[in-house]
């Protein structure tokens, strides 16, 4: 085992004082400062953009519920209705200079095409009910990949990272749900690998909310949430493992449940302990205001292929200049992906501003 793994010393948190312009001397002090990097050129700051998928999903023809959304047809009739397809060349006309792509999960595949869907049930509340998600392990799945792939190429457009959804039960006690899970994170990570993806955000799955300690009578104990973090992170030293020989990573993002907390994606990077398994960090997914910056902090030497640079109106201090500056000083080479959730405009304006705040900040 590498020695600075080993010691709970996450690589991460070295380049982080390289960054930060402290050096680490042959004692692992901290030695005088450095002297800053370069600014980024022009063409250097819009390489660390990506466009996103998730504020744009009203606009796109969808299996999914977006369509149905009040607004939804008003958007359409002002930029058009979509399709994943079209998305290459949606980037380059509304966000001039960004070649990267964020892609969601639940906008990929041919809508009229039933041979590239598979049924799956999801628990909503006490009930369960079915819907369709798209399967890149299917022929026709693969066949579309393999056009959204030329799409880019044509464009000279990538996908720099798959938000994807569909993975589920990653943590869950029930050890077939939790195989089913990771069989399915498989499936997309080769899908991942014909389009060219970076890296694919996997969901812990679990309890949306982390189970919470138990009174005792010296100090509260959570052995429930060691049970979920044990699963978690075995579940992603198979599928680091997988995507290490597809060229994919897997990231886990700040995105409810086990996640909420940033101490307990580090637990699960650090005891993962593969280059291919890393934090993608939202700027505003926290369960509350102190998170803001301090969750971003401690998530940032974690971090190495995409954020989601983000705002949302959730929250009364919302400085997107001041969260691209914490990745900054801390090392991150990565993409910015644009992911407005919601605020005063629709979601082409606010990641259209959020192309302006990334890039001011820079």
């Amino acid at each position: 085992m590498d020695q600075e793994r080993g010691s709970g010393f996450h690589p991460g948190r070295r380049d982080f004082l390289k960054a930060t312009g402290v050096g680490i001397g042959a004692t692992g002090l901290a030695l005088a400062p450095q002297a800053a990097a370069s600014p980024l050129t022009e063409k250097q700051k819009f390489d660390r953009l990506a466009s996103n998928t998730w504020p744009l999903r009203f606009i796109f023809k969808s299996r999914m519920s977006f369509g149905a959304n009040p607004a939804a047809e008003a958007l359409k009739k002002k930029y058009g209705e979509i399709t994943m397809l079209d998305m290459p060349q949606f980037t380059k006309d509304q966000f001039p200079g960004v070649t990267h792509m964020d892609l969601f999960s639940g906008l990929f595949g041919d809508v009229a095409d039933d041979s590239m869907y598979v049924e799956v049930p999801l628990m909503v509340g006490a009930a369960t009910r079915t819907s369709r998600e798209f399967d890149p392990s299917t022929a026709s799945g693969k066949q579309w990949l393999d056009k959204l792939a030329k799409k880019m190429a044509a464009t000279g457009t990538t996908c720099q990272h798959i938000s994807n959804n569909a993975p589920r039960d990653i943590c869950e006690l029930d050890a077939e749900k939790r195989k089913a899970g990771i069989e399915v994170a498989k499936k997309w990570l080769d899908g991942a690998k014909i389009i060219g993806a970076k890296s694919m955000r996997v969901n812990s799955g679990g309890p949306r909310l982390a189970p919470a300690p138990l009174a005792t009578a010296d100090y509260p104990r959570n052995n429930e949430i060691e049970k979920y973090l044990a699963n978690c992170i075995e579940s992603f030293k198979v599928m680091a493992d997988y995507g290490s020989k597809v060229g994919v990573k897997v990231t886990l993002e700040n995105h409810w449940g086990l996640t909420a907390n940033p101490i307990n994606i580090r637990i699960i990077v650090d005891a993962v302990n593969s280059p291919f398994c890393e934090a993608s960090p939202d700027f505003c997914n926290w369960e509350h205001e102190y998170l803001m910056y301090h969750g971003l902090k401690s998530l940032a030497p974690y971090a190495h292929t995409n954020v989601h640079a983000k705002y949302w109106n959730r929250w009364k201090d919302n400085d997107v200049k001041r969260s691209v500056k914490i990745m900054m000083a801390a090392g991150f080479e990565g993409t910015f992906a644009l992911e407005y959730e919601d605020g005063p405009w629709d979601g082409i304006e606010g990641s259209k501003y959020l192309y302006r705040e990334v890039l001011a900040a820079l």
